[in-house]
């Protein structure tokens, strides 16, 4: 059997299995269950399925890939991920169940006003849309290497079919269900995850004469499990600028992301969701240190073996995989779906409740029938968007991946970081029809600045951590906005 009869057959038989959840978890679901699962998700199941989510396609093939350039430096970041996951667990999560939200964009409404609001919704739709299109974007790189690149036709049309497929079966197994589809489909998407990491893991390792009682010392000696950068402060590596850059990435990719919080948001109440938050953080530490061993694995499995390390380290995982057995493979295939579908289907079901109810408002102005059918409608035009965006990052990208999403990530929620920063820490009112030349204005300055100081050569590197000036330039814009003697109504 060919790689790629091989790999269409795994994916056919995982979807058959996603269909069959997502029709059964769907079948009476309304507008209330599509966009906040009726507020009945068990605390335990949101938290396991969350992971698959969080970890995502880009983790499961980038962060296996670093370890020979980075070594364990990631987990510098995967710490402040931690750190920035308590924050909101006890402090956004109560505020947003105390507003009864469904849009945690609400609160900029409630607090500024309603350009705030709209900024706020428009930063998360183009954040949103560009991270789930880059995630997607994993699958369809090795669904080319696999698949398309065999199909007698011009790469950029195989890749425009590619696409299309990937991009038709996450709006299929969300239409209908939204929210309440994802929590329960991506349950068994966690677990494909975890049986394919932990399988990978263990074959591999015995392909390379590996067992219990050697495996430590086969870790320390392979020189690439060194965890803290403490000598550079120059160096993207420092231990700082990741740590730092891991709390506030956190708290804007997750806590001010509606994708994230729509999930959390589905719980009983708010002391389920911040079990949930807790659980979910602990179990994606130990996820990302075992996606961190697993690169230790395929690098040393490529050395011994005397094969060429691909150029792009994306590639590692898939290369070595294919090279060992067609049963490795298909574990490679089955947790690459299981990681990046999960997090594309509760984007693009965000995408949709955002556009919905943030940008179109259709909830105050139509009958429930009639929000049925704007929602339809926009869930179909936030897939066919994704497909174009995707479509563009294979034109243009030439990174890594999880470093293209976190590059995005600092431009596009920094400025959202910064207005619910200021919304929680300050009591003041602004003047909010200049809130949007603040938000726009704070990542050009930056992005200005990376430009002329950052790279080879030159005196600073920037790395994730300008989520952080970002933030910090659009606070002080806000401190300029402020209406001298009114104070904010308290909130909650």
């Amino acid at each position: 059997m060919t790689t790629e009869i091989l790999v269409l057959l795994t994916i056919a038989m995982y979807f058959i299995v996603l269909f069959t959840i997502s029709y059964f978890v769907s079948r009476k679901s309304d507008n209330a269950g599509f966009f906040s699962g009726n507020r009945k998700s068990p605390w335990y199941l949101v938290a396991f399925g969350t992971v698959g989510a969080a970890i995502s396609g880009v983790t499961f093939i980038s962060v296996p890939g670093m370890v020979m350039a980075q070594q364990f430096g990631f987990m510098q970041m995967v710490f402040g991920f931690f750190v920035g996951q308590m924050i909101i667990a006890f402090i956004l999560i109560p505020l947003y169940y105390k507003m009864n939200l469904i849009s945690i964009y609400g609160y900029l409404e409630q607090r500024f006003g309603m350009s705030s609001y709209k900024t706020g919704a428009w930063f998360f739709f183009v954040s949103k849309m560009l991270g789930a299109a880059v995630r997607l974007f994993v699958v369809c790189i090795v669904l080319q290497l696999f698949v398309f690149d065999h199909f007698p036709i011009p790469s950029y049309l195989s890749f425009t079919l590619n696409v299309i497929f990937t991009v038709l079966f996450v709006y299929l197994y969300t239409f209908k269900g939204g929210i309440k589809s994802v929590v329960w489909v991506d349950t068994f998407q966690t677990l494909c995850m975890f049986v394919a990491i932990g399988l990978t893991i263990y074959f591999v390792g015995q392909n390379l004469g590996l067992n219990a009682g050697n495996f430590g010392a086969f870790l320390g000696e392979s020189g690439m499990t060194r965890i803290f950068f403490l000598d550079d402060a120059s160096s993207f590596q420092f231990f700082w600028k990741q740590f730092l850059a891991g709390i506030a990435l956190t708290v804007a990719l997750n806590g001010l992301d509606q994708d994230m919080m729509q999930r959390a948001l589905t719980c009983k109440n708010s002391k389920d969701s911040i079990k949930n938050l807790v659980v979910g953080i602990s179990i994606q530490t130990f996820v990302n240190l075992l996606f961190l061993t697993l690169g230790v694995l395929l690098f040393s499995y490529l050395i011994a073996n005397n094969m060429a390390i691909p150029e792009r380290s994306d590639y590692v995982f898939p290369t070595v995989v294919q090279s060992i057995s067609p049963f490795l493979l298909i574990l490679f295939v089955i947790g690459l779906l299981a990681t990046s579908y999960s997090s594309a289907g509760s984007a693009l079901t965000a995408l949709t409740t955002s556009f919905t109810i943030d940008v179109l408002q259709t909830p105050r102005k139509k009958s429930d029938a009639e929000v049925t059918v704007v929602r339809k409608k926009v869930h179909i035009a936030m897939a066919v968007c994704m497909a174009a965006v995707i479509f563009l990052i294979w034109l243009l990208n030439n990174d890594a991946v999880i470093n293209t999403v976190f590059m995005v990530a600092s431009y596009t929620y920094g400025p959202l970081l910064g207005l619910f920063m200021f919304g929680l820490i300050m009591k003041n009112k602004v003047h909010d029809k200049w809130v949007p030349v603040v938000a726009i204005a704070a990542p050009v300055i930056i992005l200005i600045l990376d430009l002329s100081l950052a790279g080879e050569g030159k005196m600073w590197a920037f790395w994730h951590e300008r989520i952080i000036y970002i933030a910090g330039l659009t606070f002080i814009g806000l401190c300029f906005l402020i209406k001298k003697g009114e104070k904010a109504k308290k909130l909650g």
